[in-house]
């Protein structure tokens, strides 16, 4: 009995089946990936541009238009959804990185006080006792640390070599960000 051409769609758990149809062009497919994978894709973007929700949405269309453009370059040794994320979290980094060159207003590490990639307000301002408050007013660097690391579950290693920075650095960076919450939840 033909059930038509639904029969021949892939199971909604079958992620792999939706990557190859996807790969050779099929729009729905890809759709279904983006479906499958939009909240969690948002939800680091959000978080890594601080809470800026009209960023998070840029963020994450450009991620999915890497995505479709880069399909033929995913090997199937993860998942496509750890692919996807790991593009995304590059997708973020290089856009703080060219916004940071044109605001031109990253301070050194040691400073005192970081403006935000957005220069809209120091990151020093009075917050709230929320968490996601406090990560959302960290300075980039250790923002970008903290997610990646205590949220996401990246490795020092493969933050150094997402961010630029080394090891080191993403540890220093950490530290910094977990103190920094622990003093915002405190006030």
């Amino acid at each position: 009995m033909d059930l038509g051409p639904e029969s021949q769609l892939p199971r909604a758990g079958d992620e792999r089946a939706w990557v190859a149809r996807a790969r050779e062009g099929d729009q729905q497919a890809f759709e279904r990936l983006y479906r499958m994978h939009s909240g969690r894709i948002h939800a680091l973007c959000w978080r890594l541009c601080g809470g800026n929700a009209a960023l998070a949405e840029d963020l994450v269309q450009e991620a999915f238009i890497r995505a479709w453009d880069k399909l033929h370059l995913f090997e199937g040794r993860s998942t496509f959804g750890t692919w996807l994320h790991r593009l995304a979290a590059n997708v973020a980094l290089s856009d703080r990185r060219i916004r940071l060159r044109r605001v031109g207003n990253e301070e050194a590490l040691d400073e005192g006080v970081e403006r935000v990639a957005t220069g809209a307000r120091d990151v020093t301002a009075d917050l709230s006792g929320d968490l996601e408050q406090a990560i959302a007013g960290l300075p980039e660097r250790a923002r970008t640390v903290l997610i990646l690391y205590d949220v996401e579950g990246y490795a020092h290693a493969e933050i150094a070599e997402m961010t630029g920075m080394a090891v080191g650095s993403s540890k220093a960076q950490l530290h910094r960000a977990r103190q920094l919450v622990r003093e915002a939840l405190d006030k």
